[in-house]
């Protein structure tokens, strides 16, 4: 078993001991009765003292009892001061291992590191603090271990530079950001501080009417977009400092961060969604963001584009040309951007009038707070805004569509952050047609195609919106279709891969094994028989007008079928939802 690094006993202590040291510091020296006026400075101080005894000897407990190991199937971490906790983590459940360091951190040459899993709602492992050097050789042994490889035979990746980003684009990508976190702080201190600075400003300012009114909403519109792009450049360049995305082996890996420097891992058999994202600036001057969404569960430091919104997402390209992200889309997942099907027509009216009711509710609450203050604003200025909401639900509908290629399905939705998602069929689980009331009215619905990626649980699946009833119907009844044949594609895959493995022949094989079509299959090779049933999923409505076509099962343990020598599927009950998908063609 291994400890982490002795400086992490300081560090920690350190961390710990500054938030609760002020706050007891308060307390003693603000001349309270119950603290100062009872123990004195002198007192204090020894309080204080004993304070950072205790949090340097419970940190020194913890070095002490903290260990972790890597054996040849799992990672094991046992921690506890008080109660003990044992943790056995399967690398083959590990998604990402990621590295992060502060500026203080890199001083005393320590790292933390974090062990995502699938379907995790938080990290699984994590290790606070080891030597940077020993977080790169768990990194390295975790890729090798998942491998199957002993460290006799492992033999260095090949590494391969996929992307880095130049001074010049990473000046882009902070021109080119927006943080609108900041609207509600701007409006805080503009209300706050405008009558401060009006009292030294000896400059004759309108003080109500039409002409008021417009100057403070003018003033206010431009102060918060300069803070917001302010807010946004200095974040994306300190978040994009020095990024760098290299293949190494089986695995993309990233660096990236001027003050936090992150150092991850993304592996492409866990990979789940490509989504190319872009905003009307950027599409202006051809340039695009490519995110990768795996099924892990992204650390919450800036996990997505530098945000802090914990999806199981982080951003192979920040910034590029347009045509080298579609580039790198074709080098990862072999598929280009489709002709999409748009939803129909009359959907235009729809987004239209959605638009035109929202200035509508706008011009109503201003005229209410025109009768009821008795102030004269202008409550008609957002009817002026009608023909826009026309023009925007024109390009709503533009940049909304669908499209199906031999091997993915490409959703496109949004205008203002238009997100192009690409989505292999053998990595939906879930097939789900949603009509609400409002769609119901307008005959359309929505088909979303639900992935094990953490996205799925906020909304982020890839959805043709808006389509029509009967194209919905086509589209989700097609997609089931293809993910029966992707996964029975890969299931053969896989077959001939841990035959070949076991050394048998593949061809003698294959001509004594009964059709594909036939209800079952067995290989003598592992005494595994897999027996396919007549077992048809069904559709249920929900009560929103939803229907789901579920395509996956209960985790089971399927050793016994993939060997030890051989990986198995890269997703939890994989093997049982081929056999459901076998027995749906069959009855097809």
């Amino acid at each position: 078993m291994t400890h982490l690094s002795p400086l992490s006993v300081p560090y920690r202590a350190a961390q710990r001991s500054v938030s609760i040291v002020f706050a007891v510091a308060f307390f003693v020296f603000s001349g309270g009765a119950a603290f100062g006026g009872f123990l004195g400075a002198f007192g204090g101080i020894i309080l204080l003292g004993s304070l950072v005894l205790a949090i340097a000897g419970y940190e020194f407990a913890y070095y002490q009892r903290f260990e972790y190991e890597l054996t040849p199937d799992t990672f094991d971490i046992r921690s506890g001061v008080f109660g003990r906790r044992n943790r056995e983590i399967p690398y083959r459940r590990i998604q990402n291992v990621d590295i992060s360091r502060n500026v203080a951190q890199r001083l005393f040459g320590i790292a933390a590191v974090n062990l995502e899993t699938a379907g995790g709602g938080e990290t699984e492992g994590s290790l606070r603090f080891v030597a940077y050097d020993e977080a790169l050789r768990i990194q390295t042994e975790v890729a090798r271990l998942k491998r199957g490889e002993s460290a006799g035979e492992a033999t260095e990746p090949d590494r391969e530079v996929l992307f880095e980003l130049a001074p010049r684009e990473l000046a882009i990508v902070g021109a080119l950001s927006f943080d609108l976190r900041l609207p509600g702080l701007v409006f805080v201190f503009v209300t706050s501080a405008f009558p401060v600075a009006s009292s030294y400003i000896d400059v004759p300012l309108p003080t109500s009417g039409v002409v008021a009114t417009a100057v403070g909403l003018g003033g206010l519109v431009l102060l918060v977009a300069l803070v917001s792009w302010g807010a946004g450049f200095i974040r994306a360049v300190v978040n994009y400092y020095d990024f760098r995305l290299t293949r190494v082996g089986d695995e993309l890996q990233y660096e990236r961060g001027l003050l936090q420097r992150y150092n991850g891992s993304i592996p492409l058999d866990k990979l789940q969604t490509l989504t190319i994202e872009d905003n009307p600036l950027k599409r202006h001057f051809g340039f695009a963001t490519l995110l990768i969404e795996t099924a892990g569960y992204a650390p919450s430091g800036d996990s997505r584009n530098g945000s802090s919104v914990g999806r199981g997402s982080e951003a192979a390209i920040p910034l590029a040309r347009r045509e080298r992200v579609r580039s790198l889309v074709d080098d990862l997942e072999g598929v280009a951007e489709p002709t999409y099907e748009r939803p129909p027509k009359r959907i235009r009216r729809r987004y239209a009038v959605r638009y035109s009711l929202a200035l509508g509710a706008i011009a109503l609450a201003l005229f209410g707070a025109n009768t009821l203050l008795d102030r004269a604003i202008p409550w008609y200025v957002p009817l002026a805004l009608v023909p826009v909401a026309i023009v925007a639900g024109v390009y709503q509908w533009r940049h909304r569509g669908y499209g199906l290629t031999d091997d993915h399905v490409v959703t496109r939705n949004g205008f203002w952050k238009r997100e192009t998602r690409f989505v292999p069929y053998y990595r939906i689980q879930t097939i789900i047609d949603t009509r609400t009331i409002f769609q119901r009215r307008w005959r359309v619905a929505t088909v979303t195609a639900d992935t094990a990626g953490s996205l799925s649980l906020v909304g982020g699946d890839a959805a043709a919106v808006d389509i029509g009833g009967d194209d919905a119907v086509d589209l989700r009844e097609t997609l089931n279709d293809r993910l029966r044949d992707a996964l029975a594609e890969r299931r053969e895959e896989r077959r001939r891969a841990r035959q070949a493995a076991l050394g048998v022949s593949v061809d003698a094989t294959d001509e004594s094994e009964p059709d594909d079509d036939g209800p079952t299959e067995t290989s003598t090779d592992d005494r595994a028989t897999e027996t396919q049933t007549d077992d048809e999923p069904t559709e249920t409505p929900t009560d929103d007008g939803a229907t789901e076509t579920p395509t996956e099962s209960t985790d089971t343990d399927d050793s016994f079928l993939w060997g030890d020598d051989v990986e198995a599927p890269d997703e939890e009950g994989e093997a049982a939802v081929e056999d459901r998908s076998g027995s749906d063609s069959n009855d097809r």
